[in-house]
C-alpha cells in the first residue's frame, strides 16, 4: 500500500503537530506520522504533566499552610490515585484530544506507526497492526523529539525510573531520590516534597541548577531545603541495587561513600535525539558525533528536501523552541522566503519559586565584549506578591550601558513563567529601560515589577 504526500512530518510532539498544521494552512498535501500518542512527550509525560503535578503540589500546601490568613485546615488528605485519573483523563487527554482534532480539521492525515527512510522519497511505515506502508513524498521533516539517557548501571526498571516513569506513580511514594539537579530534577523535588515526600537530590557538580546565576539557583536551594530535601552536590552515584519494595544506591562525595534508600531513584541526566531507528545513513543524512542532524538557518539537512526541528538538532531542548522551529520550516517547504531567527529564546523552570531568562546574563554579555549594566528589583517590594504571601526573588534587567537597550533578563519569584513574556517581546523589539518604564503596567501585579526594575536603571526608583 503506498500513500502520497506534498510533506510528510515524522513525530507529532510540539514540533511535528505545529509544522503539519502550518504547512497544511499553507496549501499543502500533509501527512504526519506518530509511532506512540498524539501530541508527543510534552503533552503525554513531559511538559504539560510535569506542571500539574507541580499544580496539586502548590494547592496542598496552600491547603495545610495557610492558618496564617485565617483559614483553619481541620484535616487536608491526598488521594493520589484521583490525581492521576484527572491528569490523565482531564489534562492531558483534553489537550492530545484537541490536537488531533485540529490536524484533522486541517487535513492532514494521520498515520500510527514507526517510520523510517526506505530511500530519499519514500517512508516505510509498520503501522500498529504490524501492517506495512510505503508513502512517498516531496519533502520531509524529522521532528521525533528525544528521551531521557539511560547511565550504565542505572538502567530504567520498576524502581529506576525515567520522568515519565516518576509522572505515572499508581501510589504516592514516601521517598524518592533524583540524580541530577538540573531543571527536571529540581521540579519534580519541588513537587514531591510538596507533597509530603522524602527527596534526596543527587548533583554531580557542586551547585544545582547550573544553567542559571548562582544567586538564583541559591534562592531555589534554601527553598528546597525548607521543604526538607536533601540536596547532595559534588557527588556521584555509583552503584544500586533494588528489590520489590525499595532501592539502594552508593553515593560517591566528597567526605566518603554514603548509603542512600529510597522507593524510587529517578535518573534525569539529560536527553538524547531519537534519530537513531530512522535509518538516516541510507539516505545521507548528516549527524555529529551525538546524534543530532545537522541543519542550515532553514532547517534543511544535507538533503535539502529533509528538514529537521526541535530536539533532533543543537540548540535548547524546549517545547515552544520546536514550535518556532516549526513554523519555519513549514514555510521555507512552502516557498516563503524565511530563515530562522533565535534572536532570544526565553528558558523557564518551574521550581519554588519558579525561574525564568531570556536573552543574555552578565557573563554572557562579557564574553561576548558587550558593555553592559544591571538593576535588580526585589520582589518582597511588590504589592501582589505580599498579598500572595510569595515574597521572595528578584526581577534583573541587564542592558548595554550606552544606549540603555535591554538584551537579557532574569526573574526569580512566584508567576516567572509568565513574567518573562513581557522582557521577551522588549528584546525582541528592542526596547530600552526608558521605553520599559514608561509602558503603564496594571496595579497590582507582579509585573510592575519589570516596571520598578527599569525605574532603578534610570536611577528613578519609586518603589525601593
Amino acid at each position: 500500500m503506498i500513500e502520497k504526500a506534498d510533506l510528510v512530518v515524522i513525530g507529532s510532539g510540539p514540533g511535528g503537530y505545529v509544522a503539519a498544521i502550518r504547512a497544511a494552512q499553507l496549501g499543502k498535501k500533509v501527512a504526519i506520522v506518530e509511532a506512540k500518542e498524539i501530541g508527543g512527550v510534552c503533552l503525554n509525560v513531559g511538559c504539560i504533566p510535569s506542571k500539574a503535578l507541580i499544580s496539586v503540589g502548590h494547592r496542598y500546601q496552600e491547603s495545610i499552610n495557610s492558618n496564617f490568613m485565617g483559614i483553619d485546615n481541620l484535616e487536608t488528605k491526598l488521594n493520589f490515585e484521583q490525581f492521576q485519573k484527572w491528569k490523565n483523563k482531564t489534562v492531558i487527554n483534553t489537550l492530545t484530544s484537541g490536537v488531533e482534532m485540529l490536524l484533522k480539521k486541517n487535513g492532514v492525515t494521520i498515520i500510527r506507526g514507526h517510520a523510517k527512510f526506505e530511500s530519499k522519497n519514500k517512508l516505510k511505515i509498520i503501522k500498529r497492526n504490524n501492517e506495512t506502508l510505503y508513502i512517498t513524498f516531496n519533502s520531509a521533516i524529522i521532528a521525533t523529539g528525544s528521551r531521557p539517557i539511560e547511565i550504565p548501571g542505572f538502567e530504567f526498571s520498576k524502581r529506576i525510573l525515567d520522568s515519565t516513569g516518576a509522572l505515572n506513580l499508581s501510589e504516592l511514594p514516601t521517598s524518592i531520590s533524583i540524580i541530577g539537579a538540573g531543571y527536571i530534577g529540581c521540579e519534580l523535588a519541588s513537587a514531591y516534597a510538596n507533597l509530603g515526600v522524602e527527596v534526596t537530590l543527587i548533583e554531580s557538580l557542586n551547585r544545582i541548577l547550573s544553567n542559571f546565576e548562582e544567586d538564583i539557583s541559591n534562592i531555589v536551594e534554601k527553598s528546597l531545603i525548607d521543604k526538607g530535601v536533601k540536596i547532595i552536590t559534588s557527588a556521584t552515584a555509583k552503584h544500586t541495587k533494588e528489590n520489590e519494595e525499595m532501592v539502594q544506591t552508593v553515593i560517591n562525595t566528597a567526605e566518603g561513600e554514603v548509603l542512600n534508600i529510597a522507593d524510587y531513584l529517578i535518573v534525569t541526566v539529560g536527553r538524547k535525539p531519537n534519530t537513531d531507528t530512522l535509518n538516516l545513513g541510507k539516505i545521507g543524512v548528516d549527524l555529529d558525533e551525538k546524534g543530532f542532524i545537522i541543519v542550515n538557518s532553514k532547517y534543511q539537512s544535507s538533503l535539502s528536501h529533509v528538514y529537521a526541528i526541535g530536539d533532533v538538532i543543537h540548540g535548547l531542548a524546549l517545547a515552544h523552541k520546536a514550535t518556532y522551529d516549526a513554523k519555519v520550516a513549514a514555510e521555507v517547504i512552502t516557498g516563503k522566503d524565511v530563515v530562522r531567527d533565535y534572536r532570544c529564546i526565553p528558558s523557564i523552570c518551574f521550581t519554588d519559586p519558579e525561574i525564568s531568562m531570556v536573552g543574555v546574563n552578565q557573563k554572557e554579555a562579557k564574553e561576548k565584549n558587550l558593555k553592559v549594566e544591571t538593576s535588580e528589583f526585589p520582589i518582597q517590594a511588590n504589592g501582589r506578591a505580599i498579598t500572595l504571601n510569595e515574597t521572595s526573588g528578584f526581577v534583573r534587567l541587564v542592558y548595554l550601558q550606552d544606549s540603555k537597550e535591554l538584551v537579557g533578563a532574569q526573574i526569580v519569584g512566584v508567576n516567572a513563567s509568565e513574567i518573562i513574556g513581557e522582557l521577551t517581546m522588549a528584546i525582541e523589539n528592542y526596547l530600552t529601560i526608558e521605553d520599559i518604564s514608561l509602558i503603564i503596567h496594571g496595579h497590582p501585579t507582579l509585573s510592575e515589577t519589570i516596571m520598578d526594575a527599569a525605574e532603578l536603571g534610570k536611577g528613578l526608583p519609586i518603589h525601593l
